[in-house]
């Protein structure tokens, strides 16, 4: 219980510290109800995320099931460490080797889009550039001195940075291509952001869709209501 209280007020005080910081950060639509999105989005995250990070609080069953993905093509293609739907997203690394290739065991992403913000996960992935003086030879724009590879460098490309101007604004310029452009990359990881984003709340997903009948049923309800009241109250006095 102790645990869960810690982890609701951890979530909360991170949603705070996600909306100051999103009030500087560019902050483009991520549609986190189009399953399409979602599909080429797992397949980023299961591809290029989840060989260091874990989602151990989400189900690859849950998620096949939410995103349309038939059991064997989610055995195929998005899962790696388990051939069992009803686990969790698990990873293969061991948190020794993590510790001595990182510095630490890479954070579980599960909860990430919910403490950081949509905004700050796609700043973030599209803010890496070259820093010869880092361990993996980048740095990142949002994440000063990050301890991670720039692990989606095969479809952006590496850029550097371009000392600022006289109106002090920094730019990137791209010094080697990947497989995407400049959109296409842009795509990709507004995709990869809008999953993290289902991740972090899957009923989310279907909420619209139950909202609208909750609606439905009040307004039954009103009607119903209304004329109770008159068959109640048609025989009193006025």
């Amino acid at each position: 219980m102790r645990a869960g209280w810690m982890l609701m007020m951890g979530c909360l005080l991170g949603s705070g510290l996600a909306t100051a910081q999103e009030a500087h950060l560019s902050a483009p639509r991520i549609d986190t109800h189009n399953k399409t999105v979602l599909q080429r989005g797992a397949r980023l995250f299961h591809n290029y995320c989840l060989s260091c990070h874990s989602a151990h609080f989400a189900r690859y069953q849950r998620m096949g099931e939410d995103l349309g993905i038939p059991t064997e093509q989610l055995k195929a293609n998005l899962m790696f460490t388990t051939n069992k739907p009803g686990d969790t997203m698990q990873v293969a690394l061991r948190p020794q080797d993590a510790a001595a290739w990182f510095g630490k065991p890479p954070p579980d992403l599960t909860l990430t889009a919910r403490y950081r913000g949509k905004a700050w996960l796609y700043n973030y992935l599209k803010g890496f550039y070259q820093d010869d003086k880092r361990p993996f030879g980048v740095n990142n724009a949002v994440f000063p001195d990050v301890a991670m590879p720039h692990v989606l460098v095969n479809l952006e490309g590496l850029k550097r940075r371009v000392p600022a101007d006289g109106k002090g604004q920094e730019r990137y310029e791209q010094i080697s291509p990947g497989l995407l452009d400049a959109a296409a990359y842009d795509r990709a990881v507004r995709d990869l952001v809008a999953y993290m984003s289902y991740l972090a709340e899957p009923a989310g997903l279907k909420r619209p869709r139950l909202g609208v009948w909750v609606l439905i049923f009040l307004g039954a309800m009103l009607i119903l209501a209304i004329l109770l009241k008159k068959e109640v109250w048609k025989d009193v006095p006025h």
